[in-house]
């Protein structure tokens, strides 16, 4: 009999109900088709509100998927000031991947965070993003174009990490879609790739027993490479190796309390 295949839950997204249209929730057929390709069960969650429910949940899983966004991460959160440039995502959904990262990180559920899901995660464990890269880091190379969407860039791939051994040698290239950007990087992580103009486009868990990557690109996208369902891969492995762990680590970490929407700073 074949060992039963680890389950992994996939945030989605949301749209709040408005003048032309009921509230929906839909989740991109990439993140489920590469969780299925590299030997898991996706369970997709909806934005549900009771932290009960939330726990419950995640007794179940064998490891999260916290997909990206179009849309920002609010910054007043963060407690800074908003830019003209930030297009803030709806209240219900980053309430909802708040809550369910927070648990993911307390019980060291393996993750994978993917565009936004790596900015929050960063944020919750002590980092800092930088809100638009064009005028934060005015060197920099485009990271997003309106017009160009398969627009891709090299990786500098840090040599001894997960996405090293992931990737393997040669050149890699991925695609690109963003704005804002992991700024200071929290302590509890390591950089795993960088784009040749120092933004960090990958970061992991420095604890050896925590399958925690973050990867600002889009490996479940139809612009990427056949290389990236390898990162699917890796993190379904860990996610198995999780569930065949008699006593699941949950020992707790810190990680900086959920609140609402914080006044804007000065």
């Amino acid at each position: 009999m074949s060992k039963p295949k680890p389950v992994i839950g996939i945030t989605g997204d949301f749209r709040p109900e408005r003048y032309d249209g009921a509230a929906l929730s839909w989740f991109n057929t990439g993140y489920y088709d590469s969780v299925i390709a590299a030997g898991g069960i996706p369970l997709l969650l909806p934005p549900f509100e009771n932290e009960q429910d939330l726990r419950q949940i995640m007794e179940r899983l064998d490891g999260l998927v916290l997909a990206g966004c179009i849309l920002d991460l609010d910054p007043t959160r963060m407690k800074m000031h908003p830019h003209p440039a930030v297009k803030i995502m709806p209240k219900r959904r980053e309430d909802f991947d708040r809550k369910i990262t927070e648990l993911a990180i307390e019980q060291r559920v393996p993750i994978l965070a993917i565009g936004s899901g790596m900015q929050l995660v960063n944020v919750l464990c002590g980092g800092t993003l930088y809100q638009h890269i064009p005028e934060d880091l005015p060197r920099s190379i485009h990271h997003r174009d309106p017009v160009e969407k398969n627009l891709r860039h090299v990786l500098e791939i840090v040599p001894g990490t997960r996405v090293d051994s992931i990737y393997g040698p040669g050149e890699v290239r991925v695609n690109s879609n963003h704005h804002m950007a992991v700024n200071q990087l929290s302590n509890r992580f390591r950089v795993s790739a960088t784009c040749p103009d120092g933004v960090i486009e990958a970061y992991e868990s420095i604890e050896d027993d925590w399958f925690c990557l973050g990867v600002q690109w889009h490996p479940e996208s139809n612009t990427a490479s056949a290389l990236d369902l390898q990162i699917f891969e890796a993190f379904v492995e860990a996610a198995a190796q999780q569930d065949q762990q008699q006593e699941p680590l949950h020992q707790p970490m810190d990680i900086l309390p959920m609140t609402s929407a914080l006044p804007r700073a000065a």
